[in-house]
């Protein structure tokens, strides 16, 4: 790590937000991933469209969408954002067996959308939880982690 100070904390310790003003406005884009894994049987109501709520993938990516645009109301220390796009897509993954999620959000701003991508795809896997929560409730949510961030002072990242 280039640089171990924890930005969100002064110099007593005590949590605030970090002030981005001196910052360059450029182009942010950052990407999220997260999967729910699920029975084959769970997952056929998702492929075939059987799930009793309607139509899971549609409404979760609708929730991610939402999610992205309510960040900073969620996170304390997120600054709200101008967001020029979010973007999701969700793969019925026979492998898994699931849902595999992938959230890319962008904006021109002084800061990034890590946070954003991030919460896109967590409540994109809950909302898939609670549209299938009926036939299965030990589906498990995860891998919920940063992809792709670009944009800013630190460059680019891919992980």
């Amino acid at each position: 790590m280039a640089d171990d100070k924890l930005s969100h904390f002064d110099a007593q310790g005590q949590a605030h937000m970090v002030d981005v003003s001196a910052k360059d406005v450029t182009d942010r884009i950052a990407t999220a991933t997260a999967w729910v894994k699920m029975s084959d049987d769970t997952l056929a109501h998702v492929t075939a469209g059987t799930a009793k709520k309607g139509d899971v993938l549609g409404i979760a990516r609708i929730a991610g969408i939402q999610a992205a645009k309510k960040t900073s109301d969620l996170i304390p220390l997120c600054h709200p954002l101008p967001i020029t796009k979010v973007a999701l897509d969700l793969e019925a993954d026979t492998a898994l067996p699931g849902v595999r999620i992938t959230a890319t959000v962008k904006t021109t701003g002084q800061t990034g959308v890590e946070m954003e991508a991030l919460t896109a795809a967590s409540v994109a896997g809950l909302t898939i939880y609670d549209m299938l929560k009926a036939v299965q409730k030990d589906m498990e949510l995860g891998g919920v982690r940063v992809t792709l961030k670009d944009g800013g002072k630190s460059g680019r990242f891919e992980g």
